[in-house]
């Protein structure tokens, strides 16, 4: 019977979700041609239903944890694990006008891409690792400019909660952020991935728990700033997993 309930919402909710979606890249289409302020409202628009099905048809919530952990003003970067579309659509509820590290491809998807490209996100051809390091960098001094959080993904892609660092090893892009801008270097654990898989259709219900680290010591080097990162994101997520895995 729990696993006939966990089939039907997650049915409900993945028709929701897609159907939204698609719906909203319609309906809204306009506003990419309005200021990006504007634009933004819809995004976070758009985030805020998609949580609000998450919360009353999945029955999944979020916490956060270790918010003391965070610069209290100015630009600053977040080095989080990335484990599930969840956390993509709760940075833009948890931050304020972030700028995300990602792949130039994302840009590309009709309609969405373009809502994508309103967020002034750094993106990344991934393609050529050379090119990729020094638009990182370019991004990340034009952003923290202008005050913005800056959003990486250490290992540079989804990461199944089974999958080890040899699986998918952390890049040293974050560490360049770091080194090229001085920034505070915060790290961010998660347990996305056991409620919301990487690929899959069945979500299961409960609490996502997004936990701030204590920041990167200033003055290591980039091996060590991606050593240290590592250890205490993997360690952390680790733990949330098992705390995920505990929960009812």
């Amino acid at each position: 019977m729990k696993s006939a309930i966990i089939l039907i919402r997650s049915t409900l909710f993945n028709l929701s979700f897609y159907g939204g979606i698609a719906l909203m890249c319609v309906v809204c289409l306009p506003g990419i041609f309005l200021p990006r302020r504007n634009a933004m409202s819809i995004v976070r628009l758009f985030v805020g239903t998609v949580y609000f099905f998450e919360k009353y048809l999945l029955g999944l919530d979020f916490e956060v944890r270790g918010r003391e952990n965070l610069p209290s003003s100015g630009a600053f970067i977040v080095a989080a694990k990335h484990q599930s579309p969840y956390e993509t659509m709760k940075l833009n509820i948890i931050f304020d006008d972030p700028a995300i590290v990602l792949k130039q491809e994302l840009l590309k998807i009709p309609l969405w891409g373009k809502f994508l490209a309103k967020a002034d996100p750094i993106a990344i051809n991934r393609n050529n690792p050379r090119e990729s390091i020094r638009q990182i960098i370019d991004g990340a001094i034009r952003v923290g400019g202008q005050g913005r959080p800056i959003i990486i993904f250490p290992q540079g892609t989804r990461v199944h909660t089974w999958e080890t660092t040899a699986d998918k090893p952390y890049k040293t892009g974050v560490a360049r952020i770091r080194e090229a801008t001085g920034l505070p270097l915060i790290p961010m654990a998660l347990n996305s991935g056991y409620f919301w898989p990487r690929r899959g259709w069945i979500k299961k219900q409960g609490t996502v728990v997004f936990q701030f680290l204590a920041p990167v010591p200033i003055g290591l080097n980039v091996d060590d700033t991606i050593k240290d990162i590592e250890s205490r994101l993997e360690s952390a997520s680790n733990a949330l997993l098992r705390e995920a895995e505990k929960s009812p």
